[in-house]
């Protein structure tokens, strides 16, 4: 069991998606590293949602491809890597709860960091709650989200900006895909980690109520998240969740075989800020 175990480890194809089969030790451990040895190291964790738009959208599925780091943030994506792959992984590793355990780490270690993305007032609330939380850390930078596509030349300005903060990592709070294609355009631009941390930012400000324990084990989140926004997320579940099971049933049965594209080698000049 051990040896398989170990071979499962890595990457790892859910349909198509290449996802890190990992735990909250070990994928912490590569986010500090990258940050103490200055090197680009893009993150994110994908549940359902965040799988199925690369599996919609061929281009995007080769950017994912393309992250140094790609957690199962969703029970259901758990699975599939113990199902078709062996990992045996007894947890996921959940974007919010990663979010806390890097920040534990960066506080420790002094590693500053920047807050990228969402609203002001969101960061507003943020910002005092994560200095609650970690009275050792560093926040270098904060900037929220302008709404619309970068502007010639903005990405670099961006860049520039959060290493005059002196920042070591950066936390990506736009959304899946945006922040996902923020976090794969601007890695060449940056040497350190981005984190594309999803509804992160929303639950640590108090704005988003995690559901109970039990139904987060069981993969029900899902039908919570529904429950607090069903107009903006129901065609998300509905719709994508039945179709996840079934390509998952029949790569596993051999009755699909979902191949990687070839990875992403595009420069991308206009995306969401």
């Amino acid at each position: 069991m051990t040896a398989r175990t170990d071979a499962a480890r890595g990457k790892q194809n859910v349909l198509g998606v290449l996802v890190d089969a990992t735990d909250y030790a070990a994928a912490t451990d590569q986010i500090i590293d990258a940050a103490r040895d200055r090197r680009p190291f893009a993150v994110t964790a994908l549940a359902v949602h965040g799988v199925m738009t690369g599996v919609q959208d061929r281009p995007h599925n080769a950017r994912l491809n393309s992250f140094d780091l790609v957690t199962p943030d969703g029970q259901p994506v758990r699975w599939a890597l113990n199902l078709v792959h062996g990992a045996a992984l007894a947890d996921r590793v959940y974007g919010p709860t990663l979010t806390l355990r890097v920040l534990e780490r960066a506080a420790a270690a002094g590693l500053p960091v920047y807050l990228y993305g969402s609203t002001q007032p969101t960061l507003d609330r943020l910002v005092p709650a994560l200095e609650g939380m970690f009275p050792a850390l560093k926040i270098a930078g904060v900037e929220s989200s302008k709404f619309r596509a970068s502007q010639p030349g903005e990405p670099a300005e961006i860049a520039e900006r959060i290493k005059d903060s002196g920042a070591r990592i950066v936390l990506v709070g736009l959304g899946c895909p945006r922040q996902e294609i923020f976090a794969y355009a601007m890695r060449p631009l940056l040497d350190m980690p981005l984190l594309a941390v999803g509804a992160a930012f929303d639950y640590h400000a108090g704005l988003l109520k995690n559901p109970p324990a039990w139904m987060q084990k069981y993969a029900l989140e899902w039908l919570w998240r529904l429950g607090l926004e069903p107009k903006r997320l129901w065609r998300r579940y509905v719709l994508l969740n039945p179709a996840y099971l079934s390509r998952l049933a029949a790569q596993k049965s051999g009755l699909w075989k979902a191949t990687p594209p070839a990875p992403a080698t595009e420069t991308i000049d206009t995306f969401a800020v």
